[in-house]
């Protein structure tokens, strides 16, 4: 099927630089997905100040649930940037492998 091992180092290198495509396409939808999603924010906001409206009428069981949803809410935005970022540095960690391969067949490159 393959002529010799360079073709096999081409294969790999270029499904290499694909995946890392894929992945770059990943985190930055992942990441102008939640730039755009501004719910979260309003009801973070609302939440806030429902928790400040049962501080003040000392209701203590609405400040431990908004306390406890803006905990959530604050966890759920920090995972999807987190998975946005990893997916950042898992690509550039592709290309970098990519360019591995390929690099003894170029000569010319630095």
């Amino acid at each position: 099927m393959f002529d010799s091992g360079n073709q096999i180092v081409l294969i790999v290198s270029v499904v290499l630089f694909g995946l890392g495509i894929v992945c770059l396409v990943l985190s930055i939808f992942i990441l102008a997905k939640q730039a755009m999603n501004r719910n979260i924010q309003t009801i973070a906001d609302a939440t806030t100040k429902l928790a400040d409206k049962g501080i003040t009428d000392g209701v203590s069981g609405l400040v431990g649930n908004a306390s406890l949803l803006i905990g959530s809410l604050n966890d759920l935005a920090k995972s999807n940037t987190g998975i946005g970022i990893f997916l950042v540095f898992l690509s550039i960690l592709l290309f970098a492998g990519a360019y591995y391969f390929v690099k003894p067949y170029t000569g010319t490159l630095p």
